[in-house]
């Protein structure tokens, strides 16, 4: 509703200039993707409900500043607390509702039998489709939202953002349960959940290589908007694209989990993460082609709608696995590390593209380098996860010839 505008208030409304603008985006981004890690041990700590209240205050406090301040440091402070409070909630309302949905389950393997064979996988399967679904309804109407309220001004646009919140915050104080974090439940142990995850090294792997998604994901701010606007001259369609995309998944991403649910669980990251490789691979065959106008955006719709589709397989099914990766304690830990190792894969990446999109020439195959690049680490991916479901395949037939 708010962040979309935040780069046009700073340039026209306070006058800053681009490093200026660079840098609070930056603090903005750093403050939730970084963080993720700490809601998700706050979480285990003290429990859901605490930390999803602090991370509504954070929000409101944090429109409220973005909207009434009008220095440059009250805007920065504004941005970084509405960053932590996504940092707070996210992780904690994950774990939250990978508990409910689902009994608690001790498998520590990548892959299952089935997904019908596994009833707590396929129950959080369908619960996380669910929470994709709505949350990017979020995503399509927070800015329609944010762009009518401009009309008035921007203060408009983020004291409505943070009475919304506000909302949120008294509705999750009335309803969401009150119970305790993993450090208070029986038998969690005396190690610290965080010690835990990260001498978890089948999950560390497993974050690693679904990193890919989270890079993929900021190519659709960096690497779409530069074709877009090469192509067509400027970058009036691409809102058409993000809408195309956001719709894609409200309509379409419980269709798609049930299309997908009785696959193995490595087997629908594979399709989803081949779906997203082909999307680059589309992507790049149109930017060394040097199409323009129609038959480029025409190009670009394909790859906005491969890549969506590799997204809504998944996403849900990732976040469906970590429970078992986790042996079902410290999940808002878990999440929370999943989420920080992912953004911390962004950084070096956006870095490697755009410096290929500097350094290679800007038409032909030099133009598509970097696209083929991420073709290749969606490509490359596949394997372990692949790999790691042939092994835990060849475990459990030893285990059942040992048994018999």
């Amino acid at each position: 509703m708010v962040l979309p505008y935040l780069a046009v208030h700073l340039s026209d409304d306070l006058a800053q200039g681009s490093a200026v603008i660079g840098a609070v985006l930056g603090l903005r981004t750093v403050s939730q993707q970084g963080l993720f890690i700490v809601g998700g041990i706050l979480s285990d700590r003290i429990g859901v409900r605490p930390v999803v209240l602090l991370g509504c205050a954070c929000r409101v406090l944090g429109f409220l500043g973005l909207g009434l301040s009008t220095g440059l440091a009250g805007i920065a402070v504004g941005a970084v607390l509405t960053g932590f409070a996504g940092a707070l909630f996210s992780p904690a309302v994950e774990a939250a509702l990978a508990r409910a949905v689902a009994p608690a389950t001790t498998s520590t393997e990548l892959d299952r039998a089935g997904a019908r064979g596994d009833s707590a996988r396929s129950a959080r399967l369908g619960a996380f489709a669910l929470f994709t679904a709505f949350g990017q309804l979020g995503t399509f109407l927070g800015p329609l939202v944010g762009a009518a309220l401009l009309l008035v001004d921007f203060t408009a646009a983020c004291l409505v953002a943070a009475a919304l919140f506000a909302v949120i915050g008294c509705a999750q104080l009335r309803w969401l349960p009150g119970e305790p974090g993993d450090c208070s439940r029986g038998g969690a142990g005396s190690v610290p959940g965080w010690r835990v995850a990260l001498a978890n090294r089948p999950f560390l792997a497993f974050a690693a290589v679904m990193s890919v998604q989270l890079v993929g994901y900021n190519q659709l701010y960096l690497l779409l908007p530069l074709q877009v606007d090469r192509a067509w001259g400027s970058a009036a369609p691409l809102s058409v694209l993000f809408a195309v995309a956001s719709l894609l998944v409200v309509f379409g991403q419980l269709p798609v989990t049930a299309v997908v649910a009785d696959l193995r669980p490595a087997t629908c990251l594979a399709v989803g993460l081949a779906s997203m490789a082909a999307a680059f691979a589309v992507g790049a065959a149109g930017v060394a082609a040097n199409l323009r106008g129609a038959a480029a955006l025409t190009v670009l719709v394909g790859f906005i709608l491969l890549f969506t589709v590799g997204q809504m397989i998944a996403t849900p099914t990732a976040r469906a696995m970590i429970p078992g990766l986790a042996g079902d304690r410290w999940l808002g830990t878990y999440y929370g590390l999943f989420a920080s190792i992912g953004g911390l894969a962004v950084l070096p990446a956006a870095m490697a593209t755009g410096l290929l999109s500097d350094l290679l020439p800007t038409t032909g195959i030099g133009a598509a380098g970097p696209w083929l690049l991420m073709t290749g680490a969606f490509a490359l991916a596949i394997v372990p996860i692949l790999r790691g479901a042939s092994s835990a395949t060849r475990v459990r037939a030893g285990e059942d010839m040992a048994s018999r």
